[in-house]
């Protein structure tokens, strides 16, 4: 055991009712949907806009981001499998989500939203809802946190962790007695998304700087993935494919999200709602 790391001997189960298992990961995704509900439907209340406008964006949000990060997850990490067991991607419930997946089909649908309902600008949509997206993100990573996954590489550092219960682990780094302490990059993807909604609440209440359409959005996916491209470098490889490739493909699919948030920022003068 390194000295001062922390032994994360966490069950991922919540609670055993019978043959029922409620999860810490599954209740997690619940309870940041409710908070990212409770806060948009606050704000468009508060700015005076339709009651309905919260509850068609949540069953939107829900749809498109579960639907696409389980996609992304089939279709970029596991094709191999999936492709030869398609059956396979409708079980959920057995794990395998991208953010990535999730991000793109969650702004596809909130396009079709904002066409159809509000009638503006998804960027304005989307200026409005960033606090409550680095919430839900937020309760996502806890999820795996508590599901001892997607941890990063071997630390000295004092708050390394120690992920007992983890197969990966056990395997990668619980080897001949020594038991190595990794970075609990759940943690810090965490902290990046407290960043970003902190900024973005600050930017919209503070400064006011929602009249500029975009801005909000494109410096908080500047926050997002810029950082989640950074700690890409001290993260273990989701799958096998990444072990050899400079860039992983996590950091590829951050790429286009950076430059939007670039894109945004630049043209954020010039947008109308």
């Amino acid at each position: 055991m390194t000295f001062a790391s922390i032994v994360w001997d966490v069950d991922p189960v919540l609670v055993h009712l019978g043959s029922l298992e409620i999860r810490w990961y599954g209740l997690m995704w619940g309870l940041g949907f409710i908070l990212a509900y409770e806060m948009v439907s606050r704000l468009f209340k508060k700015e005076g806009y339709p009651e309905n406008w919260a509850d068609k964006l949540f069953v939107y949000c829900i749809v498109s981001s579960v639907i696409g990060a389980r996609l992304g997850h089939c279709l970029f990490y596991e094709w191999d499998y999936y492709g030869a067991h398609p059956a396979e991607i409708l079980k959920i419930w057995k794990g395998g989500l991208a953010s990535h997946g999730g991000v793109f089909a969650l702004i596809l649908a909130l396009i079709w939203y904002s066409k159809t309902v509000t009638k503006k600008s998804v960027w304005w949509l989307f200026d409005r809802m960033i606090p409550a997206v680095a919430v839900v993100c937020m309760c996502i990573r806890f999820g795996n946190l508590m599901n001892s996954e997607i941890f990063g590489y071997p630390t000295t550092l004092p708050w390394g962790f120690e992920f007992v219960r983890s197969r990966e682990w056990q395997e990668l780094y619980n080897q001949n007695g020594v038991a190595q302490a990794c970075h609990p990059t759940q943690i810090y993807e965490m902290l990046y998304c407290l960043v970003a909604g902190v900024t973005a609440w600050v930017m919209y209440h503070t400064y006011h700087l929602q009249k500029r359409v975009g801005l909000i959005t494109g410096v908080s996916l500047l926050i997002f993935f810029g950082t989640r491209f950074a700690l890409e470098f001290m993260k273990n490889p989701q799958v096998a494919e990444e072990a050899d490739m400079t860039f992983n493909i996590g950091q590829w699919l951050s790429v286009p999200l950076i430059l939007l948030g670039a894109y945004l920022i630049a043209t954020s003068r010039t947008r109308k709602e």
